[in-house]
């Protein structure tokens, strides 16, 4: 049940990180899913660096920063994507 809940929490995140970016992204629905898993666990390890892992209540602050390193990982993860399809197309 850990790797269901993994994929539709990258899948949130990954879609919210692609509404924040400006502009258009390429990269598909599957990669932005891995992205928004990678922000997820990204932003468990800062939450709990900064002490904020494991709050009563709803974890906001842990919610931001999987949102904010989302949004990071999403745009850096898109330009690769594209840098690897345009060095792909010059090839044929």
């Amino acid at each position: 049940m850990g790797w269901l809940w993994a994929i539709i929490v990258g899948f949130v995140l990954g879609l919210l990180a692609k509404a924040i970016i400006p502009g258009k992204q390429h990269s598909p629905l599957w990669l932005t899913t891995i992205f928004g898993m990678i922000g997820a666990i990204v932003g468990n390890a800062l939450a709990r660096s900064f002490g904020i892992d494991e709050t009563s209540g709803i974890d906001w602050g842990r919610h931001a920063l999987q949102l904010a390193a989302a949004v990071v990982i999403v745009f850096l993860g898109d330009m690769a994507y594209m840098a690897t399809l345009g060095k792909r197309k010059e090839r044929t």
